[in-house]
């Protein structure tokens, strides 16, 4: 059990303040979007000076044990992330394990340098991840009902939206949704014209509406703004509220207007062309759905499944892996046939997460065999954690002590973190803090 320090990602969307305060830095003035936590070698964390790549490289056995070297070979299956976004993320998606071993292959053989902007696969691994918020955090997830999208559209009365509107009013919702997202990202000047209309007509609407309908007012991160601190996670004891269910469900944010409430849909376009004017990933994102997630509270993203974070920090976990296939609101390369090829066009229900709940701990268990997360909170007595394999632990609240029976003991601050190896023993976690922990499911 050792000491584990993270790489801080710059990317523009990232708040300037939250993972500096997470961390105990002061904070520089840049945007600081991600804390990776793992061992993907585009940007491992490090024991002892020593990237973790190369630490489970010089001794697997021990890192990783028998169960997970099995499964996935000598490399660590998941990454574990601290996400803070102060403005939107690309509309993206990621592919499946089979669709990324074979681009994969095909850019390696086509000879697409590794770091070329025009790469879309980085790895031969898919990249399912799920999020649990640590502040109010929005999101835009999984493709809603087409009709639904048209009828967005009607009642924003712009006349050059007609073809999209009939597109989206077809019978079959896949092939719906499938015409609509290759129209939209086509790059024509019909496209770039309606997305102009939109967002102007969204625009004036948001003018009108003043500050009561803003997203600061509604007391909701504002985009652009420094994302909230993740302090004690929903409450002064530490507790997360949204995940006990005290604070009721995740909200869905509703498809149409409430009265005397600003058209959600109208919001989201004015939110996002502010941030990326003339973009069509602001009318893709009328295709998806968007939610409101409270601490605690969480969203799990497989293959296929389009989606945008827009603001707010949270826990990210997800397969390693660095495939990221994009289709709006970035400068960024959009490779629109791969996207085409890899996107599920079916319509689903918001793609929430609950946790089991035992004793001082939450769980949670999407699916997949690599990705396992618990949040311990040991309060009255020590509290036990996943018994093996390779663990990922990051305190965010408080002190708390980490012990295993060969691995000895570890106290963390929060910002801190450690890697407990599978020969260091069953985890058990004790103090006064809260402690999030990356496992993989037994």
């Amino acid at each position: 059990m050792e000491l584990l320090t993270g790489v801080v990602r710059d990317y523009a969307w990232g708040s300037r303040t939250a993972l500096a305060e997470l961390l105990g830095l002061a904070a520089d003035g840049r945007p600081q979007a991600e804390l990776w936590l793992g061992a993907h070698p585009g940007a491992p964390a490090s024991v002892a000076g020593e990237p973790m790549d190369a630490v489970v490289g010089r001794d697997p056995a021990g890192v990783l044990g028998p169960r997970v070297r099995e499964r996935f070979g000598d490399r660590l299956p998941y990454l574990l992330k601290v996400l803070a976004a102060s403005a939107p993320l690309s509309v993206q998606v990621h592919p499946s394990e089979e669709q990324a071993r074979e681009g994969f292959a095909r850019e390696e053989e086509s000879g697409v340098p590794a770091d070329a902007p025009h790469r879309s696969y980085k790895d031969p691994h898919h990249k399912p991840e799920m999020v649990v918020a640590l502040t109010p955090f929005e999101a835009l997830c999984g493709f809603r009902d087409p009709a639904v999208a048209a009828a967005a559209l009607r009642r924003m009365d712009v006349p050059a939206a007609a073809r999209l509107v009939e597109v989206l009013s077809g019978d079959d919702a896949p092939a719906a949704i499938r015409e609509a997202l290759s129209y939209l990202l086509s790059g024509t000047e019909e496209v770039a014209q309606l997305v102009e209309d939109v967002s102007a007509a969204c625009a004036e609407d948001a003018a009108e509406d003043g500050p009561a309908g803003s997203v600061e007012a509604a007391g909701e991160p504002v985009p652009g703004g420094p994302a909230p601190l993740p302090d004690e996670l929903g409450g002064p004891d530490g507790g997360v509220a949204g995940a006990a269910g005290e604070r009721g469900r995740m909200e869905e944010v509703p498809d149409e207007p409430v009265d005397g409430a600003v058209d959600p849909d109208r919001r989201t376009v004015a939110e996002l062309a502010a941030h990326h004017p003339g973009d069509p990933g602001v009318l893709v994102a009328l295709l998806l759905h968007r939610v409101r997630l409270e601490p605690g509270e969480a969203v799990w993203l497989p293959a296929g499944n389009v989606h945008a974070y827009l603001s707010g920090t949270g826990v990210e976990l997800m397969a390693a892996s660095d495939n990221v296939l994009r289709g709006g609101l970035t400068t960024k390369h959009v490779d629109v046939a791969e996207l085409q090829r890899v996107v599920d066009a079916r319509p689903v229900a918001v793609p929430r997460v609950e946790p089991v709940a035992g004793e001082g701990s939450l769980v949670w268990r999407p699916g997949p065999d690599e990705v396992e997360l618990w949040r311990l909170e040991p309060a009255r007595s020590d509290v036990a954690g996943p018994v093996d394999g390779p663990r990922v632990v990051l305190c965010t609240a408080g002190e708390v002590d980490l012990a295993a029976g060969a691995g000895g003991a570890l106290r963390l601050g929060r910002g801190g973190a450690a890697l407990v190896r599978d020969d260091d023993g069953p985890l058990r976690v004790a103090g006064d803090g809260v402690a999030w922990v990356a496992a993989v499911p037994r």
